[in-house]
């Protein structure tokens, strides 16, 4: 019988375990296919066949004028989007971020020179707080939308305007000369309860952006809440004042630190620290305005007073003795102008000549040219231009130069030059005010605001005496200054007059001891034909804490300026050759309606100050006696009875051999017993003593420390 034999199985890649199989390893050295399978030696290895789509061949290109015509349609798609993407542009122009850059110079009659700084950031209107501004600091527009500002003006002062000899009547020194220290108001569009905290709020952020104590302004003690002497208003205004508050280039830099170009570029550039701070007067202020419908817009200015270096320089004597020095940028700032500020819209530079000149050069009938018989300008200016007074006579000229004309290769400089000698005046406010104290003593004093006139009311209204001249009096008194306000007594040419003869409107916040200053706001009528006048107030000095007094105390204690303003009179000035939609916000800030305004000195108040060194004394001496008493009082009670018994054992075993040898050397007998009981007793009666003596100087001090 044949055996049946199994049927023939045939092999593949995946029935071989020990060849095809995927979990058992690749022997080392053996061939892989393209996927990555490892197959034996002597064996084929297995492949994946492609698709049918990936082995059809390319499609053929397209043809030649196919390719013409979408080349075609493209450009012009571009084009479109390109004319469509510039129209959207100059639509939106107007709403887009702006920075204006420009530099007004005056010449004034004592020998010194004005310099005004003056920059310009706006931004449209808003909705989205953390929105990118390309030009406008975003720590301002934060700001503004943070605490709901409507309007804010901060300004940091050093020295005091000099209104006889800079002028009192025109818009420079109604807008830009601040009191000295630091100066703050702000009007808020929130609900009354919430304007005291936001205010709060305010003074610590402003503190930490310019590297000032403005936070101080933060106690109730140091803000107040004027009406309508300072500023019209329904309640949201708040305003305070820092007088002692010193100046420098801490608070400079944080301020140029919100100009696009810093102090890197443009006018911002001729900032030289040392010859900024050096003037007679230095005002930076930072004033902003924000509305739904305009947006936020951004003033700062810098307001210097500088003398001018006369050593390069030629003086002229005039016959009454006055010095007329020469100057230009470059003396006055140490260094020239290389160009504008890149980002910056316009870049002007202004020479201002004064009224008492421009009559003088127009006398003579030259005209004020830039090169006439009194002086001459370095260059040649692009435009002059002639500003009217609100009585449409001309006030002061401006002659006009564009920076952007010049650059690195080119520097720009301009400076006067003096031909003859030359005297005028600038025009005066109605009156001049100053403030002093009166009186002497710790106890009480009084307050007096004399105001001096001007005779400005015969070039306005002209001979008649037949008329008056309001004035607005603005004061702000500290908590320990107590007023009395009923003491108020007015004096005009020397004779008294009633109260109701001569104020019009009085409105009086009393202070509060620790919690509100006092606040006057007082409307006053004065006649034409009035030379002098003054007001009194009498007060009594309060007395502060230990912990209320500063460190420097004996100093005294300051008194913000009074603010005194005359509603009847404005300095605005209008410039008719001047396009209002090409002109400069400089000058724009001029044509605005400012009532005249000055502010008088601040007062330095001395009170009763304690003798600071007491307390050392005091203290001083209380520890010494309780050092003593302590130390005394510890050392009988927690002294050893055993060491103290074996140091008297040795004192009188050492006394009692020396007994023993004189008795024996004498013959005497004598018992060592009686000797050492002798030393014990008078150790005892010491300690007794000591212990007794600690004690009654601790019952004599608690006596006299509990009567004194």
């Amino acid at each position: 019988m044949e055996r049946s034999r199994p049927p023939k199985r045939h092999l593949t890649v995946s029935d071989d375990p020990k060849i095809g199989s995927r979990s058992s390893p690749r022997p080392r050295g053996a061939p892989t296919d393209n996927f990555g399978q490892s197959h034996g030696a002597g064996h084929l290895p297995f492949r994946r066949l492609p698709s049918p789509a990936l082995m059809a061949p390319p499609p053929p290109p397209p043809p030649p004028g196919v390719r013409i015509v979408f080349l075609s349609l493209l450009l012009l798609f571009l084009l479109t989007s390109t004319a469509a993407d510039s129209g959207a542009a100059s639509a939106v122009a107007p709403g887009q971020e702006e920075f204006t850059e420009e530099l007004l110079l005056r010449p004034l009659p004592d020998r010194k020179a004005l310099a005004h700084f003056h920059f310009r950031s706006s931004a449209p209107p808003a909705d989205s707080v953390g929105r990118h501004h390309h030009l406008f600091p975003k720590a301002i527009s934060q700001l503004v939308k943070k605490y709901h500002i409507s309007e804010l003006e901060l300004s940091f002062t050093q020295g005091r305007w000099n209104y006889e000899q800079w002028g009192g009547f025109d818009p420079m020194s109604t807008s830009n000369a601040k009191p000295p220290g630091v100066e703050l108001w702000a009007v808020f569009d929130l609900p009354l309860p919430e304007i005291d905290a936001t205010w709060k709020n305010l003074t610590h952020t402003l503190s930490g952006m310019f590297c000032a104590s403005i936070n101080f302004l933060e106690s109730s003690t140091a803000f107040s809440a004027p009406r309508w002497g300072f500023k019209l208003s329904e309640g949201n205004l708040r305003y305070g004042a820092l007088p002692r508050e010193a100046v420098c280039t801490e608070n400079l830099t944080p301020w140029l630190k919100l100009l696009p170009c810093r102090d890197k570029a443009g006018i911002a550039s001729l900032m030289y620290r040392p010859s900024i701070y050096k003037g007679y007067y230095h005002s930076q202020k930072l004033k902003l305005r924000s509305s739904q419908s305009l947006g936020i817009i951004l003033d700062q200015t810098l307001t210097v007073v500088l003398q001018p270096n006369t050593v390069s320089g030629k003086q002229l004597h005039s016959t009454h003795g006055q010095l007329q020095p020469n100057w230009s940028m470059r003396h006055l700032f140490n260094r020239k102008l290389s160009g504008k500020c890149l980002v910056s819209k316009s870049s002007k530079i202004f020479i201002e000549v004064d009224k008492g000149i421009a009559d003088k050069v127009n006398k003579t009938g030259s005209g004020l040219s830039w090169n006439n018989e009194f002086f001459e300008l370095s260059n040649n200016p692009d435009r002059l231009i002639k500003g009217l007074n609100k009585l449409e006579v001309q006030s002061a000229s401006l002659y006009e130069y564009d920076v952007s004309k010049y650059s690195e290769e080119q520097p720009f400089d301009v400076g006067i030059t003096w031909k003859l000698p030359l005297i005028w005046s600038c025009a005066p406010s109605p009156f001049h005010a100053s403030r002093f104290l009166m009186g002497s003593g710790n106890e009480r004093g009084s307050i007096a605001l004399s105001f001096m006139s001007t005779n400005l009311h015969k070039q306005i209204f002209g001979s008649t005496n037949d008329c008056s001249i309001k004035a607005v009096i603005f004061q702000v008194v500290p908590w320990y200054v107590k007023v009395y306000y009923h003491s108020l007594e007015i004096f005009i040419d020397g004779n008294r007059k009633t109260v109701s003869e001569v104020v019009d409107k009085i409105h009086v916040t009393p202070s509060e001891d620790k919690l509100l200053p006092g606040t006057l706001e007082m409307l006053l009528k004065f006649p034409c034909n009035m030379q002098s006048a003054t007001l009194t107030l009498d007060f009594d000095k309060g007395f502060l804490h230990i912990d209320e007094y500063p460190p420097d105390a004996n100093q005294g204690f300051d008194i913000p300026s009074a603010l005194v303003s005359f509603p009847e009179f404005n300095s605005a000035r209008s410039y008719p050759e001047i396009d209002a939609l090409l002109g400069s916000p400089l000058l724009e800030n001029f044509q605005e309606d400012s009532i005249v305004k000055s502010y008088t000195e601040a007062l330095l108040v001395p009170l009763t100050t304690p003798d600071f060194s007491m307390p050392y004394n005091v203290i001083t001496f209380t520890c010494t006696v309780l050092a003593l008493y302590f130390g005394s009082l510890l050392n009988a009670l927690r002294r050893r009875i055993s060491e103290e018994e074996r140091e008297l054992k040795k004192t009188a075993t050492r006394h009692g051999l020396i007994r023993l040898w004189l008795a024996k050397l004498r013959g005497q007998k004598v018992d060592p017993m009686e000797s050492g009981s002798a030393s014990e007793s008078a150790g005892s009666k010491k300690l007794l003593f000591k212990v007794v003596f600690v004690a009654v100087a601790a019952v004599l001090f608690h006596y006299f420390s509990n009567n004194s």
